[in-house]
């Protein structure tokens, strides 16, 4: 069993997550879903809950089980980090170091390999901040699946649908069994951070 954090942004296909979850737990693997505020307009909490057997992270200061931040003791268990879907707000904010929420201070955190299926209005995915923001990215080793084109929930045809569900369960388990979860002892932690002071 392999620990996967899924977050959940604020798009009209947040609804899709709840089948991806579905299937990433019926493949056995423990999946924790992290929602942004915008998500939790579009879909309940409660039914990742019940889909994944795990609480849901919507706040930075969730309770957690001890001292450790919550947060950050996901961002630590994490084997795959899988943003879907994700929009270009938060693509921003991924490419610009910004941890103002739970879901970016995890990505901050974490070492896990990071796997992004976009979804959003096609001349957002399209402009020229968002491909500076994907190429950013992918030069730090963020691997992406999406967009695909089609009608989008603003009545636009294009490129901005998030891609097939089932695809991106595969490509996510595909990614757990080539990339294993690096991990930094907590005396290398400190010694990094020595040596950037």
């Amino acid at each position: 069993m392999k620990t996967i954090l899924l977050g959940v942004t604020g798009s009209i296909a947040a609804y899709k997550a709840a089948d991806l979850t579905s299937r990433l737990t019926k493949a056995g693997h423990d999946v924790h879903v992290v929602m942004t505020a915008n998500a939790t307009e579009f879909i309940a909490p409660l039914t990742f809950q019940t889909l994944s057997r795990n609480a849901v992270t919507t706040g930075t200061f969730d309770a957690q089980e001890s001292w450790h931040p919550g947060h950050i003791a996901l961002a630590d268990r994490a084997d795959l980090l899988l943003i879907a879907p994700a929009t270009a707000n938060v693509i921003a904010k991924l490419a610009n170091g910004i941890a103002d929420d739970a879901l970016t201070s995890i990505a901050l955190a974490s070492l896990a390999p990071l796997l992004i299926a976009p979804a959003m209005n096609g001349k957002m995915w399209m402009h020229p901040a968002t491909r500076e923001n994907v190429a950013r990215l992918k030069s730090r080793g963020a691997k992406f699946i999406g967009p695909e084109e089609g009608l989008l929930a603003c009545g636009y045809e294009g490129l901005g649908r998030l891609w097939n569900v089932e695809e991106i369960a595969r490509e996510a388990c595909a990614m757990i069994k080539i990339s294993p979860r690096k991990k930094i002892p907590a005396a290398k932690h400190q010694k990094i951070n020595q040596e950037k002071l």
